[in-house]
């Protein structure tokens, strides 16, 4: 059963935008099209926390076998699919229906098995569920409530497991970069997408998840380097940013 808006921290506005972009989810041309550019950063970074943290192969196609993980806010699986092809139990909940669709579809012909949900966060914590890895990627910023949508994926973390949290920090530099730059200049996502007002700060994830027994292990920003033209991680977490919590093996 979904999750009731009122039990959860979903933003309905937020849910009609992205079921209006699900059929161009996987263009890369498209209105994804920064996703799709960033999406080999945050999964390299993913890939690599993983393995470390519990002494598995980064490179082998079955390295994160016996692994379950849960991709909230998975969208059409950019991120679903290559864990999935590192040998991943993947259950990927969204709660745009569109979404779902389209990631089941392209999992199909991708021969790929992904366990996907039409469902929230709250749902996966209410039935028990419980993940070796929780990803929270580039959702933070898009629901009602963080800190209480931050306590939840926190609850859904195993013993020994991680919670990895990406999202855009509340600063000005982040207000010029994320929305005057990318929305109003470049146009690499639509405009509208992203609410200043809604951002959250690195201290803040750490107040919602600690106090849930979760300790910080890493934090590294992203950053776009034109010369490049690509985005890398750095110390700079002034504007995008990835986090990573464990639990105690307890």
């Amino acid at each position: 059963m979904n999750a009731t808006l009122s039990n959860s921290s979903v933003d309905p506005q937020e849910i009609q935008r992205f079921d209006a972009m699900a059929a161009d989810w996987w263009n890369p041309r498209g209105s994804m099209k920064a996703l799709h550019r960033l999406n080999p950063l945050r999964l390299r970074y993913i890939r690599d926390q993983i393995a470390g943290h519990f002494g598995r192969s980064a490179t082998a196609l079955d390295g994160f076998r016996d692994l379950r993980l849960a991709d909230i806010g998975c969208g059409a699986g950019l991120l679903s699919e290559p864990l999935a092809k590192l040998g991943g139990s993947v259950t990927g909940i969204d709660m745009a229906g569109a979404n779902i669709e389209m990631a089941k579809a392209h999992a199909a012909r991708s021969n790929l098995t992904i366990d996907y949900r039409n469902s929230a966060a709250e749902d996966l914590l209410a039935a028990g569920e419980r993940f070796d890895v929780v990803l929270a990627m580039e959702i933070v910023e898009h629901v009602t409530d963080p800190a209480a949508f931050l306590k939840t994926c926190a609850g859904l973390v195993k013993p020994g497991g991680l919670l990895f949290v990406s999202t855009i920090n509340r600063t000005m530099k982040a207000y010029a970069l994320a929305i005057v730059a990318a929305e109003n200049v470049l146009r690499w996502v639509p405009r509208g997408t992203h609410d200043w007002n809604k951002f959250v700060t690195p201290s803040e994830i750490g107040v919602a998840v600690e106090p849930e027994g979760l300790a910080e292990l890493d934090r590294a920003g992203v950053i776009y380097n034109p010369l490049l033209d690509e985005w890398l991680l750095a110390r700079d977490t002034d504007v995008n940013y990835m986090m990573v919590f464990s639990r105690g093996a307890g």
